[in-house]
């Protein structure tokens, strides 16, 4: 919490950078929070520039002093896409909602690729910016904020090469792709709920570093990212709204492709299990963000 106080005003002649007599100044006190405070909106607002420096460090970290550079955003989706393609397109013959698999399974891998790799990087930043944590004051919540939206830049990249592989398969891109962005949002927001939980918890057990790859590996498979939500069995469908990612992944491919189903009223289940991992995710930051420099 930062607290500016006016002071006693300084007199004149005691040092050639005082103030004029009688000329009060004013003293900034950072005090820690106590108990759960509300997030300071205005403070993170105030702290935007050093946001976009934090993120666009976290885009060249990624890629410096790798032979490939930021073509790496484009060889991960298309490895994977080649992988799944084999096994479960070629070999179980897993359905694809009409598409071709190479395809539908590209698009499906796309938004989870960002999410993953979100909250993997956001998920343990405050561990890896310890020193700018223990030495500066600024809103922690920009560390994994920061993590999250630095990829974006990659989702950005793999979205051209989608649309180029519609190009590629006959399947010339339609109008939905210029709501590819409202999907992508949802993904953001569902990557930040998920981080500051993680974030948050890894400076205290750092088991979570541990945990989390093998939390997304299960979540991959949870979600309908390398078969179509269609084959899920009835009864089990609505618990697909549980999982925000089913209908971030089936939404984007049913914007950008035309194809598969609409998002239905598992959607709003989503969006509110998101909005209550996020709220409770960011009191949860706020509360314990005091101790972090002591426990970092």
């Amino acid at each position: 919490m930062i607290e500016t106080r006016p002071t006693a005003p300084v007199p004149a002649g005691a040092d050639p950078a005082a103030p004029a007599r009688g000329q009060a100044i004013e003293t900034t006190v950072i005090q820690p929070s106590s108990g759960w405070q509300p997030l300071d909106l205005a403070e993170l607002w105030r702290y935007r520039e050093l946001l976009y420096y934090l993120a666009w460090r976290d885009v060249k970290v990624r890629y410096k002093q790798t032979a490939l550079g930021a073509a790496w955003a484009i060889l991960q989706p298309l490895l994977a896409m080649a992988v799944f393609t084999l096994f479960f397109g070629r070999l179980v013959n897993v359905p694809s909602d009409g598409l071709p698999y190479p395809l539908f399974a590209f698009a499906g891998l796309l938004p989870w690729t960002y999410f993953a790799n979100a909250v993997a990087s956001a998920g343990s930043s405050l561990v890896t910016n310890t020193n700018l944590i223990s030495k500066v004051y600024f809103p922690r919540l920009l560390v994994p904020l920061s993590g999250v939206l630095s990829g974006l830049v990659d989702f950005a990249i793999g979205l051209g090469v989608l649309i180029l592989l519609l190009f590629v398969f006959g399947l010339p891109p339609g109008v939905g792709v210029l709501l590819a962005p409202i999907p992508a949002l949802f993904a953001v927001a569902t990557a930040l709920a998920v981080s500051v939980w993680l974030a948050a918890l890894d400076v205290q057990y750092r088991d979570v570093r541990y945990a989390t790859p093998f939390l997304l590996q299960v979540w991959l498979f949870a979600t309908p990212v390398v078969y179509p939500a269609s084959i899920v069995p009835e009864p089990y469908r609505p618990l697909l709204g549980l999982n925000p990612m089913a209908g971030v992944v089936e939404g984007f491919r049913w914007l950008v492709l035309s194809r598969g189903s609409a998002p239905g009223p598992e959607l709003f289940v989503s969006a509110l299990t998101v909005l209550v991992l996020l709220v409770s995710g960011l009191y949860y930051f706020r509360r314990v963000e005091r101790r972090f420099a002591d426990i970092i």
